[in-house]
């Protein structure tokens, strides 16, 4: 099992600058998406509920437990708090999380078609194509236990009519992941009014595949 990295109060910096980043960049949009991340002693610092990013400071933050309950905080946390710590209770090896609404990457969860892993990076980082969980409540148990499945062996999902989930080591990271499967879905959809997408050939994908397992482990 690795460690969060980081200070407590790294990580709850990490977590705010990663969401405030999210913003700029359009990956969330008004109160929209939620941040989180483990902390040492295995609570977890996420994101309040419907709180503008560009006014939250690390005072808002929240830690709750992995049952949900508040440790610490005045405010709410996110109302898909359950979302979060069913990936983080699941997996030892991931400390981050980010659930946003990017734009390409909610067109494919809209339509429940997969981003195709056609870009070598993708293989890498994400692990293969980018899968859709089924639809759910937003902010259910359901909802948390059928996305959570996906990310045994993914760095992102998508949620069907709703968003994209991805998961990481760090906030960092898991911002990263984000970014990564969002300019991949952009250029899917920019490539295929193009033409065909070519996929990558089968043996670059059996190259590459022992990959993203490999430094999930680290």
């Amino acid at each position: 099992m690795s460690e969060p990295q980081g200070t407590p109060d790294e990580i709850r910096a990490a977590v705010l600058a990663v969401a405030q980043e999210s913003l700029r960049t359009g990956l969330v949009h008004g109160t929209a998406g939620n941040f989180s991340a483990r902390l040492p002693d295995g609570n977890v610092v996420m994101t309040p509920s419907s709180l503008a990013y560009e006014t939250m400071t690390l005072d808002d933050l929240v830690v709750v437990d992995l049952e949900g309950n508040t440790v610490e905080g005045t405010r709410s946390p996110t109302t898909e708090k359950m979302l979060h710590l069913a990936c983080l209770a699941a997996y030892d090896d991931i400390h981050a999380v980010i659930h946003c609404h990017a734009k390409f990457a909610t067109m494919f969860a809209l339509v429940r078609e997969p981003v195709p892993c056609v870009i070598e990076e993708v293989e890498v980082f994400v692990g293969g194509d980018v899968p859709v969980a089924e639809y759910r409540f937003t902010g259910s148990q359901e909802l948390a236990d059928e996305v959570s499945r996906h990310v045994k062996d993914r760095a992102a999902v998508l949620m069907a009519n709703h968003g994209l989930l991805t998961v990481g080591k760090s906030p960092a990271d898991a911002l990263k992941i984000a970014n990564l499967v969002e300019t991949t879905a952009e250029i899917v959809w920019g490539a295929r009014q193009l033409g065909t997408i070519v996929p990558l050939p089968d043996s670059t994908r059996e190259k590459m595949a022992p990959i993203y397992p490999m430094l999930r482990r680290m």
